[in-house]
């Protein structure tokens, strides 16, 4: 009936669709530093959806009414506005300005944009071709943890699948409290669940690197909480994804890049014989992109198409000295002795369109891409000296598998396989009915499958024979419907723009089950440990094919009260079929004290709804501990076994969030930005730990659950956490051009804190300080605490003379300190020293540090630009993950490596080539 009524509306708007008079506009645009013709220019019709972009001479076709306005906009230009005043030929030279200080956005605002100093929230505009071309840095998430200093993002290593899937974070929340759009349309999130050995435990997100750099014309980052506006996960704030839409212009780029790091290569170590190893530059990286548009009938229409085929090897890194006495040195690591990056291939296709019926104010458009990605990481070693049950008993037939040490130890690095498969496409009608009213209706539909392998292990009951196994996965599929009603009333104070629509998303996740291998145990002695090593296939009982429905409804207004004062104000309700509703509200304000000095402010709450991944999550994984053999679960939210826990259905993460900032642009080449925030945030979603069913101290009614399903262990999901985020943003941007020399100075930091304010302890989990800490121990706060560094700022200036570039970047991440596991002897963890005298807290101190990029551009001919540099010139590495002091307990981390996933990542300097096309 809902779809029925969808079409209904939408024929009754495309019917009822008001016809104007219109002529065709033509011209050129011209760059002001050159004088050449300027391909890809975004060219549309002021407050409407009517669009296009020059072709590679410049050239370009626009239907528009005679009393129109023309908007000319470009990366690094002036944003220009032309009267039509009935011309035919409008021809236009667009002035350089790299600082795109007057850039108008679309994000946190349902008008027409706004220039992104005067919005009533902070917005970060990031030229994404731009900085992909001044590093060697592959995927968006990596590239944007060095654009946006609110935006962090930590490689993880020796994680199961988060090796796998980049997950960022914005102003140091969970990967999934930031909502992600393309085109302005909700991004579906990854099936992929972060569990074992990483940040953002317990959280799914959006993985952006599915999404190639090529396609994205800009990207916006609305730093201010919007769940009022947008709806869930807007908690930390919105990414807007916006794709080209360039026709008649062809640009493709190729680009290598390799890790040259001599301080921590592990083929350099006086033990390299203990450790698997690359080349003297390993981790080389390939990309070829290419995107090419061409116009579609003669009123603007356009196609986009982009595709991108990229490559990652291995890394691989240890310490080279095992001296006791030399600070830089660390004991032998047995527990991971293929540290480092895994490696990936990926090929994607990314399209967008637009359409403008003729005869009509209406355009058809859509968009969407296909991804797929297969990686392959090294999980934790097995050594036959210390746990020979993970062998299985004929291992000695798998001589390509089984490696011996130089002391005469056999070990095996079990391998980690994924299939990342992505798929959306999205599609739509827009247009303006009547006196002004613009309407948008459109289907999202986004799917993503996450696949497992194992490979070069073995199911040590099963034997050698078998060394590759199918795993299982997840699969998470997000479809939603969208209605969106704009006008604007000129007349009302100085502008009043009043937004209202509604929502429909259905969402469904699925876990399905590996094959048997992957699980079983074929040992009834229990003597060889049990399913595949590395990473155990998901069980039959595991498997999930769960899906629920969400209906959301809002309102909202954006009044400019005067000429120098802006109020907006939004309301959003949301019913979800499987835990209930909320209702959110949004109010925010600007008031320009000079023309060129405005401050702004907001308060807001906000929720991000438990994800189905969350809810429905299950995993079960087999311990072998002499013959005893114990089942772990990771126990769903309605599992018996949760419900005998005391925890309670998972419910919505609720937020609080204020915002007071100002914008200061004193001269046309210089501006200021200082944004203040706290967000504070209750009932978030994290994952406990684990509970056994032979402690005493647990109710009864609790290990009786676990033990009449035979599981000796279980832990959850739950509502766990209440915190506080406090944060200060500063952007300082100047640019000038002189003649043929260009001087850019950016300035970018972010400066936060985060408090837990409350431990939301289950009544029959947390009775004990024991208990308590098993719940949600130290160790698992310092990870939620840690998301982000407390001080992370750049500093850019670059110099550009004609055709040449040179540039550095110098990004500072602040100190931050984990704990590792413990020697399991107390609650809070702790080691014994090395000489056995006394035991220290198991803390790691990482440093704050700076990295040092460099690099330069080159625009050989009118058609070919080379850009090459280094980043992290000075291979600046985190400092080493053990206490001083008890160095026989180094590698008692995350990754059971010399550094954890901090700051700048453990690979080192990256050295790299870039070679682009224009035709």
């Amino acid at each position: 009936m809902k779809k029925n009524l969808l079409l209904i509306l939408m024929l009754f708007l495309i019917s009822g669709t008001a016809f104007a008079q219109k002529i065709t506009i033509t011209g050129t645009v011209t760059g002001s530093t050159d004088n050449l013709s300027m391909p890809g220019v975004t060219v549309r019709v002021s407050g409407s959806t009517i669009g296009t972009s020059t072709n590679k001479d410049g050239y370009y076709s626009i239907s528009a009414s005679p009393t129109a306005e023309l908007v000319f906009s470009f990366t690094g230009y002036k944003t220009q506005t032309v009267a039509v005043g009935g011309k035919t030929t409008i021809n236009v030279t667009l002035e350089s300005d790299i600082a795109q200080l007057n850039e108008v956005v679309a994000i946190g605002t349902r008008s027409a944009g706004r220039v992104k100093l005067e919005t009533a929230v902070p917005v970060d505009v990031v030229n994404v071709s731009k900085a992909a071309a001044s590093t060697g840095r592959l995927d968006l998430t990596d590239i944007l943890n060095y654009s946006a200093p609110s935006f962090n993002y930590n490689k993880q290593s020796g994680s199961d699948g988060a090796d796998h899937v980049e997950l960022g974070t914005l102003r140091g929340l969970g990967p999934d409290q930031t909502l992600v759009l393309i085109n302005g349309k909700r991004r579906h999130s990854t099936a992929f669940v972060s569990v074992f050995g990483t940040r953002g435990r317990g959280n799914s997100g959006v993985d952006l690197s599915s999404i190639p750099t090529a396609a994205i014309d800009r990207l916006e980052i609305l730093r201010d909480g919007a769940s009022a506006q947008y709806g869930s996960d807007a908690i930390a704030g919105v990414i807007n994804l916006v794709l080209k839409k360039n026709t008649n212009v062809f640009t493709a780029n190729v680009g290598y890049s390799g890790y040259y790091d001599p301080a921590f290569n592990s083929g350099n170590s006086v033990v390299s014989g203990y450790y698997p190893h690359g080349k003297t530059i390993d981790g080389q990286g390939i990309t070829i992109d290419a995107n090419y548009g061409f116009n579609l009938g003669s009123n603007g229409g356009f196609f986009n198409i982009t595709g991108e085929f990229a490559k990652n090897g291995k890394t691989y890194r240890q310490t080279h000295d095992t001296t006791t006495s030399n600070p830089a040195a660390l004991p032998i690591n047995p527990y991971r002795r293929a540290n480092g990056d895994g490696s990936s291939t990926s090929g994607t296709v990314f399209f967008n369109s637009e359409i403008p019926l003729a005869g009509t104010q209406t355009t058809f458009y859509s968009f969407g891409g296909y991804s797929y990605k297969p990686s392959d990481a090294y999980a934790f070693t097995r050594n036959l000296s210390s746990k020979p049950e993970r062998f299985p008993v004929d291992y000695g037939k798998s001589t390509d598998i089984i490696f011996t040490t130089p002391d005469g130890d056999s070990y095996y690095n079990p391998i980690i396989q994924t299939h990342n498969t992505d798929v959306s496409f999205a599609a739509g009608f827009k247009g303006t009915i009547g006196d002004g009213w613009d309407w948008d209706l459109s289907n999202n539909t986004g799917n993503n499958k996450f696949h497992f392998f194992g490979d070069k292990t073995f199911n040590a009951s099963l034997g050698a024979y078998k060394t590759h196994f199918d795993d299982g996965g997840s699969e998470f599929l997000q479809n939603t419907s969208n209605l969106n009603i704009n006008k604007h009333f000129s007349k009302v104070a100085s502008g009043l723009n009043f937004g209202f629509g509604g929502e429909y998303r259905y969402e469904r996740y699925k876990i399905f089950a590996g094959e048997d291998a992957s699980y079983r145990n074929y040992d009834a002695t229990g003597a060889q440990a049990a399913g595949s090593q590395g990473f155990p296939g998901f069980q039959p009982a595991d498997e999930a094919n769960a899906n629920r429905k969400v209906v959301g409804v809002y309102a909202d207004f954006e009044l400019d009260a005067t000429k120098k004062w802006l109020i907006d104000f939004a309301n959003r309700y949301e019913h979800y079929s499987d835990f209930g509703s909320t209702f959110n509200t949004k109010f925010a304000t600007r008031y320009k004290v000079t023309d060129n000095f405005n401050i702004r402010g907001s308060v807001g709450t906000g929720f991000r709804a438990p994800s189905l991944q969350q809810i429905n999550y299950s995993n079960t994984f087999t311990n072998v501990q002499g013959a005893v053999v114990s089942e772990v679960k990771i126990a769903p939210n309605y599992s018996p076994i949760t419900k005998a826990a005391g925890i309670p259905n998972l419910k919505q993460e609720k937020s609080k969030n204020a915002g007071l900032g100002f914008t200061y642009k004193p001269i046309p080449e210089l501006s200021f930005t200082v944004d203040g925030y706290i967000i504070k945030v209750t009932d978030r979603v994290v994952l406990s730990g684990q509970f056994s069913a032979t402690d005493a101290t647990l109710d009864p009614s609790f290990t009786n659950a676990l033990n009449s399903l035979n599981v000796s262990a279980a832990q959850f999901f739950a509502n766990a956490v209440n915190t506080t985020n406090r944060g200060l943003d500063i952007v300082i941007d100047y640019s000038k051009t002189v003649g043929n020399n260009r001087y850019k100075l950016l300035f970018a930091g972010n400066f936060q804190s985060m408090d837990i304010d409350k431990v939301n302890y289950p009544a029959i989990l947390g009775t004990t300080p024991a208990l308590q800490a098993t719940f949600l121990s130290d160790r698992e706060k310092k990870f939620i605490l840690v998301s982000a560094p407390p001080q992370k700022f750049t500093l850019n200036p670059e110099y550009g003379h004609k055709s040449f570039t040179v540039g550095t970047r110098f990004t500072y991440f602040g100190k931050i300190d984990l704990l590792g596991y413990g020697d399991g002897t107390t609650l809070s963890p702790t080691v014994p020293t090395d000489d056995g005298s006394a035991q220290l807290p198991d803390q790691y101190i990482y440093s704050g540090k700076v990295t040092s990029d460099l690099y330069f551009s080159y625009k050989v001919s009118k058609t070919t630009r080379f850009s090459l540099g280094a980043d992290n010139v000075f291979n600046v590495h985190p400092d080493l993950a053990y206490v001083k002091g008890a160095k026989g307990w180094a590698y008692n981390n995350e990754p059971s490596g010399p550094f954890d996933a901090v700051q700048m990542g453990s690979n080192g300097r990256r050295f790299f080539a870039r070679v682009g096309f224009t035709f």
